[in-house]
Protein backbone atom coordinates (compact mmCIF):
# COMPACT_ATOMS: atom_id res chain seq x y z
CA UNK A 1 0.00 0.00 0.00
CA UNK A 2 0.99 3.38 -1.45
CA UNK A 3 2.19 5.56 1.88
CA UNK A 4 -0.64 8.59 2.41
CA UNK A 5 -0.97 11.36 5.16
CA UNK A 6 -3.90 13.29 3.71
CA UNK A 7 -6.96 10.64 4.03
CA UNK A 8 -10.19 12.59 5.31
CA UNK A 9 -13.55 11.21 6.75
CA UNK A 10 -15.24 12.25 3.69
CA UNK A 11 -13.07 11.05 1.73
CA UNK A 12 -13.36 7.44 3.45
CA UNK A 13 -17.50 7.98 3.48
CA UNK A 14 -17.06 8.85 -0.52
CA UNK A 15 -14.91 5.82 -1.09
CA UNK A 16 -17.72 3.50 0.62
CA UNK A 17 -20.28 4.92 -0.69
CA UNK A 18 -18.67 4.44 -4.27
CA UNK A 19 -17.82 0.51 -3.56
CA UNK A 20 -21.30 -0.17 -2.23
CA UNK A 21 -22.51 1.66 -5.72
CA UNK A 22 -24.61 3.90 -3.48
CA UNK A 23 -23.45 7.19 -5.40
CA UNK A 24 -25.65 9.36 -7.22
CA UNK A 25 -25.11 9.53 -10.99
CA UNK A 26 -23.57 12.69 -10.96
CA UNK A 27 -21.32 12.00 -7.64
CA UNK A 28 -20.56 8.82 -9.50
CA UNK A 29 -19.58 10.51 -12.96
CA UNK A 30 -17.37 13.55 -10.86
CA UNK A 31 -15.95 10.65 -8.94
CA UNK A 32 -14.56 8.58 -11.79
CA UNK A 33 -13.46 11.85 -13.66
CA UNK A 34 -11.12 12.88 -11.00
CA UNK A 35 -9.91 9.82 -10.43
CA UNK A 36 -8.45 10.12 -14.13
CA UNK A 37 -7.02 13.37 -13.39
CA UNK A 38 -5.73 13.51 -10.23
CA UNK A 39 -2.79 10.82 -9.52
CA UNK A 40 -2.33 11.60 -6.02
CA UNK A 41 -6.28 11.51 -5.26
CA UNK A 42 -6.41 7.78 -6.87
CA UNK A 43 -3.40 6.82 -4.71
CA UNK A 44 -5.54 7.49 -1.76
CA UNK A 45 -8.88 6.09 -3.24
CA UNK A 46 -6.29 3.18 -4.05
CA UNK A 47 -5.41 3.24 -0.36
CA UNK A 48 -8.24 2.94 1.08
CA UNK A 49 -10.09 -0.05 -1.40
CA UNK A 50 -7.17 -2.41 -0.06
CA UNK A 51 -7.77 -1.46 3.52
CA UNK A 52 -12.05 -1.85 2.68
CA UNK A 53 -12.30 -4.68 0.61
CA UNK A 54 -9.66 -6.69 2.88
CA UNK A 55 -12.34 -6.71 5.34
CA UNK A 56 -13.52 -10.21 6.58
CA UNK A 57 -15.76 -12.27 8.38
CA UNK A 58 -17.75 -9.95 10.06
CA UNK A 59 -19.99 -7.07 8.45
CA UNK A 60 -18.54 -4.26 6.41
CA UNK A 61 -20.55 -2.03 8.31
CA UNK A 62 -19.44 -3.15 11.72
CA UNK A 63 -15.74 -2.80 10.86
CA UNK A 64 -16.42 0.44 9.44
CA UNK A 65 -18.28 1.90 12.31
CA UNK A 66 -15.06 0.57 14.58
CA UNK A 67 -12.71 1.83 12.38
CA UNK A 68 -14.89 5.72 12.29
CA UNK A 69 -14.97 5.34 16.15
CA UNK A 70 -11.48 5.02 16.37
CA UNK A 71 -10.90 8.17 14.71
CA UNK A 72 -11.35 11.44 16.97
CA UNK A 73 -14.38 14.44 16.20
CA UNK A 74 -11.45 16.49 16.03
CA UNK A 75 -9.55 14.72 12.46
CA UNK A 76 -13.19 14.36 10.86
CA UNK A 77 -12.80 18.03 10.16
CA UNK A 78 -11.05 18.47 6.78
CA UNK A 79 -7.77 20.23 7.60
CA UNK A 80 -4.43 21.34 5.68
CA UNK A 81 -2.64 21.26 8.51
CA UNK A 82 0.52 18.79 8.23
CA UNK A 83 0.30 18.15 12.13
CA UNK A 84 -3.43 17.16 11.83
CA UNK A 85 -2.72 15.20 8.32
CA UNK A 86 0.02 13.23 10.46
CA UNK A 87 -2.04 12.15 13.06
CA UNK A 88 -4.59 11.67 10.79
CA UNK A 89 -2.90 9.19 9.07
CA UNK A 90 -1.53 7.30 12.36
CA UNK A 91 -5.12 6.72 13.31
CA UNK A 92 -5.97 5.21 10.34
CA UNK A 93 -2.28 2.57 10.36
CA UNK A 94 -3.73 1.92 13.71
CA UNK A 95 -7.45 0.63 12.86
CA UNK A 96 -5.24 -1.50 10.05
CA UNK A 97 -3.60 -3.16 13.08
CA UNK A 98 -6.45 -3.06 14.64
CA UNK A 99 -8.53 -4.78 11.59
CA UNK A 100 -5.33 -7.44 11.79
CA UNK A 101 -6.14 -8.30 14.98
CA UNK A 102 -9.48 -8.92 15.09
CA UNK A 103 -10.35 -10.66 11.79
CA UNK A 104 -7.28 -11.80 9.68
CA UNK A 105 -6.37 -8.78 8.03
CA UNK A 106 -6.42 -9.41 4.30
CA UNK A 107 -3.27 -7.52 3.54
CA UNK A 108 -1.35 -10.14 5.00
CA UNK A 109 -3.20 -13.19 3.96
CA UNK A 110 -2.85 -12.63 0.05
CA UNK A 111 0.10 -12.78 -2.39
CA UNK A 112 2.30 -9.75 -2.98
CA UNK A 113 1.00 -10.11 -6.58
CA UNK A 114 -2.93 -9.88 -5.76
CA UNK A 115 -1.71 -6.59 -3.34
CA UNK A 116 -0.37 -5.29 -6.34
CA UNK A 117 -3.32 -5.83 -8.40
CA UNK A 118 -5.48 -4.23 -6.14
CA UNK A 119 -3.53 -1.53 -5.41
CA UNK A 120 -2.94 -0.76 -8.96
CA UNK A 121 -6.30 -1.62 -10.88
CA UNK A 122 -8.95 1.05 -11.58
CA UNK A 123 -11.01 1.05 -14.63
CA UNK A 124 -10.54 2.91 -17.35
CA UNK A 125 -12.61 6.11 -16.94
CA UNK A 126 -14.31 5.56 -20.47
CA UNK A 127 -15.26 7.92 -23.25
CA UNK A 128 -17.49 11.03 -22.77
CA UNK A 129 -21.03 10.21 -23.82
CA UNK A 130 -22.35 13.71 -24.88
CA UNK A 131 -22.50 12.19 -28.49
CA UNK A 132 -24.53 9.39 -27.18
CA UNK A 133 -27.09 10.47 -30.38
CA UNK A 134 -24.76 10.24 -32.74
CA UNK A 135 -24.67 7.02 -35.39
CA UNK A 136 -22.76 5.17 -32.25
CA UNK A 137 -25.98 5.69 -29.75
CA UNK A 138 -26.09 1.75 -29.24
CA UNK A 139 -22.16 1.95 -28.22
CA UNK A 140 -22.41 5.00 -26.28
CA UNK A 141 -25.50 3.79 -24.63
CA UNK A 142 -23.43 0.74 -22.92
CA UNK A 143 -20.78 3.55 -22.55
CA UNK A 144 -23.09 5.03 -19.92
CA UNK A 145 -23.83 1.86 -18.10
CA UNK A 146 -19.72 1.07 -17.78
CA UNK A 147 -18.93 4.36 -16.61
CA UNK A 148 -22.05 3.63 -13.96
CA UNK A 149 -20.36 0.47 -12.99
CA UNK A 150 -22.68 -1.41 -14.78
CA UNK A 151 -19.99 -3.71 -16.38
CA UNK A 152 -22.07 -6.89 -17.08
CA UNK A 153 -24.73 -4.48 -19.02
CA UNK A 154 -22.15 -2.91 -20.85
CA UNK A 155 -20.56 -5.92 -22.28
CA UNK A 156 -23.97 -7.71 -23.03
CA UNK A 157 -24.66 -4.69 -25.40
CA UNK A 158 -20.83 -4.16 -26.66
CA UNK A 159 -21.36 -8.08 -27.48
CA UNK A 160 -24.55 -7.68 -29.26
CA UNK A 161 -22.97 -4.93 -31.70
CA UNK A 162 -21.70 -5.74 -35.28
CA UNK A 163 -18.78 -4.01 -35.41
CA UNK A 164 -15.50 -4.70 -34.37
CA UNK A 165 -12.76 -1.94 -33.67
CA UNK A 166 -10.19 -1.66 -31.61
CA UNK A 167 -12.18 1.12 -29.07
CA UNK A 168 -14.46 -1.67 -28.74
CA UNK A 169 -12.34 -4.72 -28.06
CA UNK A 170 -10.32 -1.77 -25.49
CA UNK A 171 -13.58 -1.48 -23.35
CA UNK A 172 -14.56 -4.76 -23.59
CA UNK A 173 -11.38 -6.08 -22.21
CA UNK A 174 -11.26 -3.45 -19.62
CA UNK A 175 -15.02 -3.99 -18.57
CA UNK A 176 -14.17 -8.06 -18.20
CA UNK A 177 -11.23 -6.78 -16.36
CA UNK A 178 -13.22 -4.96 -14.04
CA UNK A 179 -16.14 -7.72 -13.32
CA UNK A 180 -13.14 -9.91 -12.23
CA UNK A 181 -12.68 -11.92 -15.45
CA UNK A 182 -9.40 -11.68 -15.98
CA UNK A 183 -9.90 -14.86 -18.45
CA UNK A 184 -12.31 -12.83 -21.30
CA UNK A 185 -10.62 -9.79 -20.53
CA UNK A 186 -6.83 -11.32 -22.07
CA UNK A 187 -8.39 -11.94 -25.96
CA UNK A 188 -10.27 -8.85 -26.10
CA UNK A 189 -6.63 -6.83 -24.98
CA UNK A 190 -4.77 -8.60 -26.75
CA UNK A 191 -6.59 -7.99 -30.08
CA UNK A 192 -6.51 -4.07 -28.91
CA UNK A 193 -2.31 -4.14 -29.24
CA UNK A 194 -2.46 -5.56 -32.62
CA UNK A 195 -2.52 -1.95 -34.60
CA UNK A 196 0.46 -0.27 -33.57
CA UNK A 197 -1.79 2.95 -34.65
CA UNK A 198 -4.52 3.08 -31.61
CA UNK A 199 -4.52 6.02 -29.98
CA UNK A 200 -4.78 4.15 -26.42
CA UNK A 201 -2.08 1.39 -27.43
CA UNK A 202 -0.28 2.30 -23.89
CA UNK A 203 -3.50 1.90 -21.84
CA UNK A 204 -4.41 -0.92 -23.56
CA UNK A 205 -1.00 -2.67 -22.87
CA UNK A 206 -0.98 -1.94 -18.86
CA UNK A 207 -4.49 -3.76 -18.85
CA UNK A 208 -3.55 -6.56 -20.23
CA UNK A 209 -0.12 -6.65 -18.48
CA UNK A 210 -2.82 -6.21 -15.58
CA UNK A 211 -4.88 -9.21 -16.47
CA UNK A 212 -1.82 -11.37 -16.64
CA UNK A 213 -0.88 -10.14 -13.32
CA UNK A 214 -4.15 -11.66 -11.95
CA UNK A 215 -3.90 -14.65 -14.07
CA UNK A 216 -0.63 -15.15 -12.32
CA UNK A 217 1.81 -15.18 -15.55
CA UNK A 218 4.35 -13.03 -14.16
CA UNK A 219 6.38 -13.05 -17.48
CA UNK A 220 3.77 -11.99 -19.92
CA UNK A 221 2.81 -9.58 -17.29
CA UNK A 222 6.17 -7.60 -17.16
CA UNK A 223 6.54 -8.43 -21.22
CA UNK A 224 2.92 -6.07 -21.75
CA UNK A 225 4.04 -3.39 -18.64
CA UNK A 226 7.16 -3.09 -20.17
CA UNK A 227 5.68 -2.06 -23.70
CA UNK A 228 3.58 0.64 -21.97
CA UNK A 229 4.62 4.20 -21.30
CA UNK A 230 2.37 5.06 -18.89
CA UNK A 231 3.34 5.87 -15.61
CA UNK A 232 1.27 3.50 -13.50
CA UNK A 233 3.00 0.93 -15.96
CA UNK A 234 6.94 1.60 -15.21
CA UNK A 235 5.76 1.94 -11.56
CA UNK A 236 3.91 -1.28 -11.38
CA UNK A 237 6.95 -2.92 -13.72
CA UNK A 238 9.59 -1.67 -11.02
CA UNK A 239 7.54 -3.10 -8.28
CA UNK A 240 7.44 -6.64 -9.89
CA UNK A 241 11.60 -6.45 -10.83
CA UNK A 242 11.72 -6.17 -6.73
CA UNK A 243 10.22 -9.24 -6.42
CA UNK A 244 11.11 -11.45 -9.35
Amino acid sequence: MKNSNNISQELLETVERHLNKTMSKQEALDFELRLAEDPQFRTHVADIKTLLLGIGNQSLKERLDEFHEALPESQMESSNSKTKSTMLWGKFAAAILIFAAIGGFWWFSTTQNERLYAEYFTPDPGLPTTMSSSTNFEFYDAMVDYKQGNYKIAIEKWEALSIENDTLDYFLGVAYLADKNQKRAIPFLEKSTQNTAFPLLNDAYYYLGLAYLKEGNIALAKKNLSLSATEDSQLLLSELEKNP
